[in-house]
């Protein structure tokens, strides 16, 4: 479990670039093989640090635990690399989000909140209530309030758009992921921010990203359960915030497509997957068909 590993930092905007561009050129980037980080990403010392964790926690790169902790990009960070640098579209996007949804290790209070915390209308006690449940349920010792509370603002900071003319230019450089629009602020009661979590928009989850997603759930099995889409531990359902409306739309749309049937007869309600592509490839052709 990892809490508090960005130093405060969301991520930016041009960030994920910076990253994926300077990881390919030189893997020891972040150790100063290049020149000094600071240098050569121009950014900040802390902001480097931040960087050098979010390409590991939204599983875009990964690093060894030991020896020279040089980074390299995943599968799916060398498709992103190669076909949409700097993260412009909307599959893209959801990708990173999935890595850090999903990331129980690295993103340990994203993993929380995405699959372990069922609120719809939250507050900062709340999570922090269900991230301290989680942590002794599991065994391992509590991170620090101010830990949680950090990585709580973080994410907030990740998904809610804050744009206002009252903000410092320097602070209003908004996370990317903020146009998946999965959190929504509310309003203020006695001083307690009320937020309240969100279902990504259809139009906003690319049929290829979301089959990909579901392939990847599937762990190799042909068929699965509506239902594991729905409420598995991240699954589709509870990394995009999505109920079971919104889960069956997706489903009918891949199966006019030939990817999957869906059978609800019989008292079955199941997904079979009649492709035999694998995850990455899945994206790949979501890249393929965006250069169409």
């Amino acid at each position: 479990m990892k809490f508090r590993g960005h130093e405060t930092f969301a991520i930016r905007k041009g960030w994920l670039n910076k990253g994926v561009k300077n990881i390919k050129r030189n893997p020891g980037v972040f150790l100063g093989d290049a020149g000094h980080p600071m240098d050569v990403l121009g950014i900040g010392a802390n902001m480097v640090k931040a960087l050098r964790y979010w390409m590991t926690a939204t599983k875009i790169a990964e690093e060894p635990n030991s020896g020279k902790r040089k980074q390299y990009l995943t599968d799916i960070g060398n498709l992103i690399y190669k076909n949409d640098p700097y993260f412009e579209e909307m599959g893209s996007l959801a990708l990173v989000h999935y890595g850090l949804a999903s990331n129980e290790e690295d993103a340990t209070a994203w993993y929380i909140f995405f699959n372990e915390f069922d609120y719809i209308e939250f507050s900062e006690d709340d999570f922090q209530s269900s991230v301290k449940k989680y942590v002794r349920m599991s065994g391992n010792n509590l991170p620090s309030e101010r830990s949680v509370s950090d990585d709580f603002k973080c994410i907030i900071n990740t998904y809610h758009s804050k744009q206002s003319s009252n903000i410092n230019p320097e602070d209003n450089i908004e996370s990317p992921l903020t146009e998946l629009g999965l959190i929504e602020y509310l309003y203020n009661k006695n001083n307690i921010r009320i937020y309240k979590k969100v279902a990504i928009k259809e139009n906003l989850l690319p049929d290829l990203i979301a089959l990909a997603i579901i392939i990847n759930s599937a762990n190799g099995e042909k068929e699965l359960k509506i239902s594991n889409l729905l409420k598995g531990k991240k699954s589709i359902g509870k990394v995009f915030n999505l109920d079971m409306v919104r889960i069956i739309n997706i489903l009918y749309s891949l199966e006019k497509q030939g990817y999957i049937k869906v059978i609800r007869t019989a008292g079955l309600d199941i997904v079979e997957i009649l492709t035999d592509i694998k995850y990455a490839d899945c994206v790949q052709l979501y890249y393929d068909k965006l250069n169409q």
